[in-house]
């Protein structure tokens, strides 16, 4: 499943736990809360301060 900025990060993190390293290392430290659950990784982003199209890239890299 290739990871876009349009996808819930609860949904990612069910198919890719192994990437809430790479969410925890931008400062999304509340994987766990019912916000970010239901919250896209654009919308996280925006919130972070995150460049979203590279952080996307990231995550796609590490699941390659």
């Amino acid at each position: 499943m290739a990871i876009t900025k349009d996808l819930i990060i609860g949904d990612i993190l069910d198919n890719h736990p192994e990437l809430a390293g790479q969410f925890l290392a931008i400062g999304m430290h509340c994987l766990g809360c019912p916000a970010s659950r239901g919250e896209t990784v654009e919308q996280a982003c925006a919130v972070h301060g995150v460049d979203c199209d590279e952080f996307v890239a990231k995550l796609n890299e590490a699941v390659k």
